[in-house]
């Protein structure tokens, strides 16, 4: 009998609805509420064994309390990943802490978040700060691509992750005419050997009904220039909703066949235990 292989989403946010005691800063589309039990049912519903639970920038900016929560009820389901500020003084020591604290797995950067310059020296602290604790950093880089090219040239000795293919992605329709229009400045990344990419949300890209044929050709164009061993499939869920279901985000690369079945291991989850060094706890 053939063993299955472990499932694991790059991204996936739990958020309460908005209240007094932990109140929303902005807004994020999707649902009022998805808790971390509303998450764990949707993955268990489709054979997902665990994700990287990252703490949505756009409501709670860096506060992690959340997510802390959701680890405490659920141990072993979600590694967690939570967004610093670059223009904290004491964000080496922020990230020092955060690394030794249960669950974590990784950091965030939001190089969308204001204007930047490489020589920017928050950003330089915070890429600095991950290198030394050990862990890697996710960054937020969509349309900033050449700042990123330039952070890590700077820095090879830091694992930095391509948020959601380093792309603009729409929080709801309609999809860009051009959604891979920048692809040629994803696949320069790839000559850089300390960048990862998380395929994550690239669905939400498509022009086509499910299982969204149009998205292989140029995700084979990143598969190809990163290797399979630096890619890493994920939903973004909840932020696609208003183009998808979970379902469909997890389907959709189970049942295309441009992947082998030894490719889809790694993809959906193989690479990810490797680049944060974690896998989900499920007791089966």
């Amino acid at each position: 009998m053939a063993t299955r292989t472990t499932t694991i989403d790059s991204q996936v946010h739990a958020f309460e609805r908005n209240r007094p005691e932990r109140p929303w800063i902005g807004f994020l589309t999707g649902p009022d509420e998805v808790t971390g039990g509303d998450m764990v049912a949707a993955m268990d519903a489709v054979g997902v064994d665990g994700a990287v639970l990252v703490s949505p920038f756009s409501l709670y900016r860096y506060d992690p309390s959340y997510i802390l929560e959701v680890y405490a009820t659920h141990p072993g389901r979600f590694g967690l990943i939570k967004p610093f500020d670059p223009r904290s003084k004491t964000v080496a020591d922020e990230i020092a802490e955060w690394a030794g604290t249960p669950g974590v797995v990784g950091a965030r950067m939001m190089l969308t978040a204001q204007e930047f310059e490489a020589d920017d020296p928050g950003l330089n602290r915070i890429l600095d700060a991950v290198a030394k604790a050990g862990i890697p950093v996710n960054v937020m880089c969509s349309g900033k691509l050449p700042l990123f090219r330039e952070l890590a040239r700077r820095h090879p000795d830091t694992r930095m992750v391509v948020d959601h293919v380093g792309l603009i992605q729409p929080f709801e329709p309609p999809v860009p005419p051009e959604p891979f229009g920048d692809l040629a400045n994803v696949l320069s990344l790839a000559a850089y050997d300390n960048v990862a990419i998380k395929i994550s949300g690239a669905c939400t890209l498509s022009h086509q009904p499910f299982p969204y044929p149009d998205i292989w050709e140029p995700l084979g164009k990143v598969f190809d220039a990163f290797g399979l061993d630096r890619c890493m499939w994920g939903t973004d869920w909840t932020r696609a909703e208003e183009f998808l279901t979970y379902e469909q985000g997890v389907e959709a690369f189970r049942v295309t066949d441009r992947l082998s079945e030894s490719e889809r291991s790694t993809l959906m989850g193989g690479t990810l235990a490797k680049i944060y060094n974690w896998s989900p706890e499920t007791g089966g």
